[in-house]
């Protein structure tokens, strides 16, 4: 019976040539296809791939930075606030600090689980500091450092305000599907590009896509781990507001 991985040849002439050639199997024949690609396709795909991991990881933390400045920002001001407010009588200090306290308190608790699952909006302006603010202009000072300080205890209760906006806005901030997509995809192209350059070589193929492959997992679990800066293990969280007033988190 005739091998079916072979064929014959009748090569013609002097009473002709029977001969019998190996016919190249299916897989050593795409092998031999894919080593046209040259490895000189790989850098490019790895430092294209490369470039969108820094974009989309750059977006990420500057999210986060953006919002711990906020943060830092807004307790300073309220830290501002409280120590100012020493300089009124008691009543009006009593007053101020209990306002502030009030809305540390809330954006602790409440607020910052509402950030967390991506709920919490601009609609209303919080009460608490809407009365704070009030309270404030309702003071009657009674020399010029009086008056220097309600001006710029009005000033950092609108600082707190703005900060507050910001990191709200923050929170609802994320890598959109398109920037993953397109990650994805960048990923799947160099993952086939070095199969296809190794392809002569199982082991190779497998150590050089197992190396990526990991690579692409732990760039793409970072970004994930950083990308809502109030969710998840990593989150931020409210101490810099809890210093302000150190009795809350007691």
């Amino acid at each position: 019976m005739d091998d079916p991985r072979s064929f014959r040849l009748y090569l013609p002439g002097r009473g002709g040539n029977l001969c019998t050639r190996e016919r190249p199997r299916g897989g050593r024949a795409s092998a031999r296809s894919f080593k046209v690609i040259s490895p000189g396709l790989l850098p490019p795909l790895g430092i294209i791939f490369a470039l969108f991991v820094a974009f989309t990881a750059s977006q990420v933390w500057t999210d986060t930075e953006k919002a711990k400045a906020e943060i830092d920002r807004e307790a300073s001001a309220l830290r501002t606030v409280v120590i100012l407010a020493t300089t009124f009588p008691k009543d009006s200090e009593s007053q101020l600090r209990g306002l502030i306290r009030r809305y540390i308190a809330d954006a602790a608790t409440q607020e910052w689980a509402m950030m967390a699952n991506r709920t919490a909006n601009l609609r209303a302006i919080p009460g608490v500091l809407a009365e704070a603010m009030q309270a404030t202009l309702a003071l009657t000072p009674s020399s010029e450092g009086q008056k220097t300080a309600q001006r710029e205890m009005a000033t950092a209760l609108e600082t707190a305000l703005d900060a507050r906006r910001q990191r709200i806005i923050i929170s609802q901030s994320q890598v959109n599907l398109l920037k993953w997509l397109c990650l994805s995809m960048q990923a799947v192209c160099t993952l086939v590009a070095i199969a296809m350059v190794h392809s002569d070589n199982r082991l190779a193929s497998i150590i050089a896509m197992g190396i990526f492959a990991t690579g692409i997992a732990a760039s793409m679990l970072l970004i994930l781990a950083h990308d809502r800066p109030f969710t998840g293990e990593i989150s931020i969280r409210p101490d810099a507001l809890l210093q302000v007033m150190p009795e809350i988190g007691t």
